[in-house]
Parts: structure tokens; C-alpha cells; sequence
């Protein structure tokens, strides 16, 4: 698909049929309120990033190229396709949890969880606007620099933080105690990627491993 505009409005288009499609088709009903309402506060969370993507080619390019078969490195493909399996339950098990009513999340928590869907997507836009070269791939292009300010001062993995804080607001939002299961294996798989994701970032990237050297933290400040 030549025009970039298209061809990013066609992939989130798609990416929210299937996830409604997951969310609705698990649940056995349309009347999943919780779920109507994740996907707007979703929907109107990402717009600040779509806007920043339209303006960017570099963060584009890099952005739209996505899953296993995109990354050129075996092990990267390894990681990629055994994360993706928690990544799908992501999106069924709220269903089901909501059509067998395996939790009991208080409105509050939901509305929290929809407040931290928000955050995770500010996080998103201010590390993209930080780093245009923030590809979805694991690799090192033409001009590629370290990137050490704004978000990336903090954690040397931020956008894996912001969707760490994504798969807990949504799990709340959707209703559903036991979606931080399959988020909790996601996140282990995030952990297993941006381990390699540095070695690799350390041999190939001129000033990363003295980067390393001065953000300390990988993913959670003063954790982790």
C-alpha cells in the first residue's frame, strides 16, 4: 500500500475489528458495557499517536512493520511469535471472564483502569515524539542514534513500560481480574525481547552501551 496515511488508518482500523471481534465473540453478547467503553477511551487515547506517526515517515516506516515475519533476526522471531500467544488471550479472556463472571472488579477499579489506559497512551506518544527511531522491529537503521532524554532518562525500555501500564489498565477497564494473567506472560515475553533487544543494541549501536552504563533501570524505576 503506497499512500502511508491509508495504509496506517487500514491497519487500525483492523487491529480494532479484531479486537472487538475477540472481546464480543468471547463474551457471547454485545452487552458488555466495559468493553464499549475500553475501546472508545482506546480509540480516543491513540489519536495524539496516530497524529504524531502521520507526521513522522521514520517513526512510521518503523512503526507499521510488525510481528515475527518482520523481524530479521531467528531469535527475535522466536520471541515474537511465543509472546503473541498470551498477546491473543489478552483479548478472550475478558470475554469469557465476563460471560462466566469469574471476577467482581469494582466500578471504581474499572474506571481506574480506563484512567491508566490514558496514562499508558501519553507514555506511548511521549516516547514516539522523544525517538523517532522506536521501531515495532528489533534493528539498527541509517542514522540511528542513542536516544537519552525525556523517557528514555528513566528506563531504557519505555515504551515496554508503557504497555506494561496498558495490560493493567485494561485488565480493570474490561472488568476482568484474571486478563492480568495472560498480561503478566506477555510482559515476561517483553522482558525476554528487550533483554536480547540490548545485547544486540550494545553490539550494533555506536554511545548504547554507555547509555546502559547511565540509565540503570530496564523497565521499572527503582525495580527493575
Amino acid at each position: 500500500m503506497k499512500n502511508p496515511a491509508l495504509k496506517l488508518f487500514t491497519m487500525t482500523a483492523i487491529s480494532l475489528a479484531v479486537i472487538s471481534l475477540a472481546l464480543f465473540l468471547s463474551a457471547g453478547t454485545l452487552a458488555y458495557w466495559q468493553a464499549w467503553t475500553y475501546l472508545a477511551v482506546t480509540l480516543l487515547a491513540s489519536v495524539p499517536y496516530v497524529r504524531i506517526m502521520l507526521k513522522d515517515p521514520v517513526l512510521r516506516e518503523g512503526r507499521t512493520k510488525l510481528g515475527p515475519l518482520a523481524e530479521k533476526r531467528p531469535i527475535q522471531k522466536i520471541i515474537v511469535a511465543l509472546s503473541g500467544l498470551p498477546g491473543i488471550a489478552l483479548f478472550i479472556v475478558p470475554g469469557l471472564d465476563h460471560r462466566f463472571h469469574w471476577s467482581s472488579v469494582p466500578f471504581g477499579l474499572m474506571l481506574a483502569g480506563d484512567v491508566l489506559i490514558f496514562v499508558s497512551m501519553w507514555m506511548v506518544y511521549r516516547v514516539v515524539k522523544e525517538n523517532s527511531f522506536g521501531s515495532a522491529t528489533i534493528e539498527v537503521t541509517e542514522n540511528q542514534k542513542v536516544i537519552s532524554t525525556g523517557p528514555y532518562a528513566i528506563v531504557r525500555n519505555p515504551m515496554y513500560a508503557s504497555a506494561l501500564v496498558y495490560f493493567i489498565g485494561m485488565s480493570f477497564a474490561l472488568g476482568s481480574y484474571w486478563t492480568l494473567v495472560p498480561a503478566a506472560l506477555t510482559t515476561l515475553g517483553f522482558v525476554w525481547r528487550l533483554f536480547d533487544e540490548e545485547k544486540f543494541l550494545s553490539a550494533n549501536l555506536s554511545g548504547y552501551k554507555e547509555y546502559c552504563a547511565k540509565v540503570r533501570w530496564h523497565l521499572v524505576p527503582g525495580i527493575f
